[in-house]
C-alpha cells in the first residue's frame, strides 16, 4: 500500500457497514488515523478490528447523528485531542421509501432529508474550523445519479441528495481561498444494504463491492 494518507486524521460517517466501512478501512490502510462514526456499536468494532488487523489505526465514536446536537461535542473533542482534522466523509444515508411523492409521510420524509442533507450541513458547521486548521483539508460527500436525474417513486432521495449536491457545491466555492477542498463523488451502484432496500429482487454480485479498489481510489484520491 502507497501510504498516500500517512499520517492524516480522517472522519467517516457511515463507517459500520457498506461504503463507510470500505473508505474507513481503506483511508487506515493508506496510514490515516480514522475516527469511525455509526450509531451501530457492534458494526463499529468489526470494523475497527479489521483495521487493526491490518496494521492500522482507529477511533471509535458512537454516535446517532439523528441527535445532531452531539455532532458539536464530537468536534470539540477532537479539537482537544487532536487539534485539527484533516479528512471529513460524510457517508451515512439511508434511502427512506420508494412511494409516490403524495403518499410519503411526514416522519419517512423528515428523517431522509435530515440523515441525508441536514446532517451533512451540521458537520460542515462543526468541523470546517477544524479543517481549515490543517494544510490540506478535505470534505468529501458520497452522492449518486439521483441527486441530478430524476426518477418516478425516489423523490424523498432524490431530493436530498439534490440539496447535499447544491449544498457541497456552494460550499466548495466559499473555500476558494483557503486550503481546504470539497468534493462529490458517485461511485456508482453498489452492493449495499441501500442499494439492496432500492432493488431487493436484484442479485448482490450483480453489482460492485464498495471495498473494491476501483470505488476506494476515488476517494484517497479526493481526500490527498
Amino acid at each position: 500500500m502507497s501510504k498516500r494518507l500517512e499520517g492524516r486524521l480522517a472522519l467517516v460517517t457511515g463507517a459500520s457497514r457498506g461504503l463507510g466501512a470500505a473508505i474507513a478501512k481503506r483511508f487506515a490502510a493508506e496510514g490515516a488515523h480514522v475516527i469511525l462514526i455509526a450509531r451501530t456499536q457492534g458494526g463499529l468494532e468489526e470494523v475497527d478490528d479489521a483495521i487493526r488487523a491490518a496494521g492500522g489505526q482507529a477511533t471509535l465514536a458512537p454516535l446517532d447523528l439523528y441527535e445532531a446536537d452531539k455532532i458539536d461535542m464530537v468536534a470539540a473533542s477532537i479539537h482537544q485531542r487532536f487539534g485539527k482534522l484533516d479528512i471529513l466523509v460524510g457517508a451515512a444515508a439511508q434511502l427512506g421509501v420508494l412511494s409516490p411523492a403524495h403518499h410519503i409521510d411526514a416522519k419517512t420524509w423528515d428523517r431522509t432529508l435530515f440523515l441525508n442533507l441536514t446532517v451533512n450541513q451540521r458537520l460542515i458547521r462543526a468541523f470546517d474550523p477544524l479543517l481549515r486548521l490543517s494544510d490540506s483539508g478535505r470534505a468529501i460527500f458520497p452522492t449518486c445519479e439521483a441527486g441530478s436525474v430524476p426518477k418516478a417513486f425516489w423523490s424523498a432521495y432524490a431530493a436530498s441528495k439534490a440539496g447535499l449536491e447544491a449544498l457541497v457545491k456552494c460550499y466548495s466555492m466559499e473555500l476558494a481561498k483557503s486550503p481546504v477542498e470539497a468534493h462529490l463523488i458517485d461511485p456508482g451502484p453498489m452492493a449495499t444494504k441501500l442499494r439492496q432496500e432500492a432493488y431487493p429482487g436484484e442479485p448482490p454480485d450483480t453489482q460492485i463491492d464498495p471495498e473494491d479498489a476501483g470505488v476506494t481510489d476515488l476517494f484517497v484520491e479526493a481526500a490527498v
